[in-house]
């Protein structure tokens, strides 16, 4: 028998996935315990239509991300640091920073752990540095680190 599973289901399968199973495998302990409902036309189509609606919401996302990453890519955001004497940093510019002066100067909210840096900014000058925005889209962000 077909069935559409409703939940994931250890050694079985993933949510709205399609398997087969034997009838009363289905009948005596997926149907009773709503992991999954019976694969006939009607379900079937409702699966159809829930997967378009969520590659739809996948195309937008992704749509709004590579705009996100145009944008990105036109700004300059300015950091200030303290230096001592000959100009050497203390300190440097983490990513947190970075996240929480895109989001007050260009209210554009990153989260900090997509930024992608090794360590901290610990030079003065002009850096490039990337942020992954979604899957397979990549923000090249210019950070101008300056002296106070």
């Amino acid at each position: 028998m077909k069935v559409i599973l409703t939940q994931d289901v250890k050694g079985i399968g993933k949510k709205d996935e399609v398997i087969n199973s034997s009838d009363g495998y289905a009948r005596n302990f997926l149907f009773p315990k709503k992991l999954a409902i019976e694969a006939n036309t009607e379900n079937m189509a409702k699966l159809k239509a829930r997967e378009q609606s969520n590659a739809y919401k996948k195309n937008q996302e992704k749509e709004e991300a590579k705009q996100l990453a145009e944008k990105m890519s036109r700004i300059m955001l300015t950091c200030s640091v303290k230096t001592g004497e000959n100009g050497k940093v203390f300190g440097g510019v983490s990513s947190k920073e970075i996240a929480e002066n895109l989001q007050k100067t260009h209210h554009i909210v990153i989260d900090k752990k997509k930024i992608e840096m090794k360590e901290a900014i610990k030079e003065l000058g002009i850096k490039t540095i990337q942020i992954k925005l979604y899957e397979g889209v990549v923000a090249n962000l210019k950070v101008h680190v300056i002296g106070e």
